[in-house]
């Protein structure tokens, strides 16, 4: 995650606090989405950004989750996103994205 979005959700937990916040992630691969998402939740493991030691424990999914999934109109996902669904390793997403949140998610709903 660069530090212009690192920046944008440190913004919006403090605005709108983080247990009023879900992050979606497109990511293509696991660990490119495991990355963003351990971010989000326990802060920047690169120790770059402005989330470095904030461990804001966000509610973070992939697009191609099913709690995901079920939030879109079927349509428009299948505009949107199914196309690029069928290369995705999905279940190795999902794997990634169900230990991060696991391991650091304090506002599961």
């Amino acid at each position: 995650m660069d530090l212009e979005n690192q920046k944008r959700v440190k913004e919006f937990a403090d605005e709108y606090g983080a247990e009023n916040l879900v992050v979606v992630l497109g990511a293509a691969e696991g660990e490119a989405a495991g990355l963003a998402a351990e971010t989000v939740t326990a802060g920047d493991p690169t120790f770059a950004g402005p989330l470095t030691g904030v461990q804001l424990g966000l509610q973070v999914y992939h697009v191609c989750e099913a709690e995901m999934k079920e939030e879109f109109d079927e349509a428009v996902y299948d505009e949107q996103v199914s196309m690029m669904e069928m290369v995705l390793d999905v279940d190795d997403i999902v794997q990634e994205m169900t230990s991060i949140r696991d391991e650091y998610c304090k506002f599961l709903g």
